[in-house]
């Protein structure tokens, strides 16, 4: 059995904690080039457990992103908390923005708290799997009465 290396493990743990801070913050800029190199090559996946959608390989997860940025130009993400398993790096974070496009925008605003967990190749994402209550959003936008 193979002796556990602290070093190698904080180091490691550090790249991956870099590695998600840059890919939400290029999220946030809307920057999709840097984005997807946060990505295992040929590796992108990003799930919605609320819509049960799952997104398989870049030029899928890429129109995602984008489509979603159609309809919330504005959609931003503040990180709360970060935490580190094994393979995976779990965030908290605040999802804010305003649905201003889109064929019917209501105009309105959203704020609400969700959940990622990054789930890692050595040091980088292979899925990105996201849990939020989707009524709570559609509500506040004006999409439910």
């Amino acid at each position: 059995m193979a002796k556990w290396d602290m070093t190698s493990s904080t180091e490691l743990r550090d790249r991956r904690e870099a590695v998600v801070r840059e890919h939400m913050q290029a999220e946030n800029e809307h920057r999709w080039d840097d984005v997807m190199a946060t990505f295992r090559p040929g590796r992108a996946r990003y799930e919605l457990v609320a819509s049960g959608e799952v997104f398989e390989g870049e030029s899928a997860v890429r129109d995602y992103w984008q489509r979603g940025r159609e309809l919330i130009p504005d959609q931003t993400n503040e990180l709360i908390a970060l935490h580190h398993g094994d393979d995976t790096v779990i965030v908290e974070f605040w999802l804010r923005g305003t649905n201003t496009g889109g064929p019917n925008p209501t105009n309105r605003a959203f704020s609400a708290r969700l959940i990622a967990v990054f789930e890692f190749d050595d040091d980088r994402i292979v899925n990105e799997r996201a849990y939020w209550d989707r009524r709570t959003i559609e509500e506040q936008l004006g999409l439910h009465s």
